[in-house]
């Protein structure tokens, strides 16, 4: 079995003890952006993985979501925001930069862009990981939607007179929590293997929010944003999946289809063995 992985520190908590070989897990780690992971499930080189909520929605029809397990806030998340170099007001018809690495907050962007901002800018798609952020600047733009863990070091460096965080505006908007990510196995997949991974992974999240110290100090180290800043951060972050945060998932799911984003994708889970 192969499980997908993300290397940004969000992940830590869900995965920092089958890291250390404190929890076994009985699949193939593979290491990818949201964007890459998306795409190695979709086309079934992965068994299962964390996707982007959106992709979700998009192959409901192939996969089962793994219960209780998401990265989600309920309201700001610090590492998915619009960096701009005027008020949000202003961005009507300029250029605003968007992350390639994942298609959730591109889409929570453009929501906001057109029922919250009430403006409609020139979109424009670019790399916008932390190796990315020097050569990111030198591009033509007046805003930049960045994610992960260049959002934390692009806000550390304050570069940006406006921060926008996408999950502030949502919780702003909707008064919900916003799930970012969740977990995924393709139906194919024999559901006895799901469940095992899914007990070993819930397995890790307790042992990581049990060590979440410890966890913001590996973060520290990876990303060069300090360990307050980091265990922080680790602290705002949920990583269950219950009614409010699936109510927050519906709701993206139906406005996105509203706007023939995406399709409305119904929730459908692994069975308890």
């Amino acid at each position: 079995m192969k499980l997908g992985r993300i290397s940004w520190i969000n992940c830590y908590p869900v995965t920092g003890a089958i890291d250390r070989g404190i929890v076994p897990i009985g699949a193939d780690l593979v290491t990818g952006t949201a964007s890459e992971l998306n795409d190695l499930l979709a086309a079934g080189e992965l068994d299962a993985s964390v996707v982007s909520a959106v992709e979700y929605a998009r192959n409901a029809a192939a996969y089962h979501l793994m219960p209780d397990l998401a990265i989600s806030a309920n309201g700001p998340v610090h590492s998915v925001a619009l960096f701009s170099r005027r008020p949000v007001e202003e961005l009507d018809g300029l250029t605003v930069l968007r992350t390639a690495s994942s298609r959730t907050s591109v889409l929570l962007l453009e929501l906001l862009c057109r029922h919250r901002w009430r403006i409609a800018p020139r979109f424009a798609t670019a790399r916008a990981e932390s190796a990315d952020l020097e050569s990111l600047a030198r591009l033509p733009h007046e805003a930049v939607l960045v994610i992960g863990d260049a959002a934390l070091q692009l806000t550390a460096r304050g570069a940006y007179p406006w921060v926008l965080d996408l999950g502030a505006e949502w919780k702003a908007w909707t008064g919900l929590p916003f799930v970012f990510a969740v977990w995924a196995a393709r139906r194919e997949v024999p559901v006895g293997a799901v469940r095992d991974l899914h007990r070993q992974l819930l397995a890790s999240r307790s042992w990581g929010l049990e060590h979440l110290d410890l966890l913001a100090a590996d973060a520290a180290a990876a990303t060069g944003v300090s360990v307050a800043t980091c265990r922080a951060y680790l602290g705002t972050l949920d990583y269950a999946l219950g009614g409010a945060e699936l109510e927050g998932l519906t709701t993206f799911f139906h406005r996105l289809a509203q706007d023939k984003l995406a399709p409305a994708g119904s929730l459908s889970f692994i069975t308890a063995a």
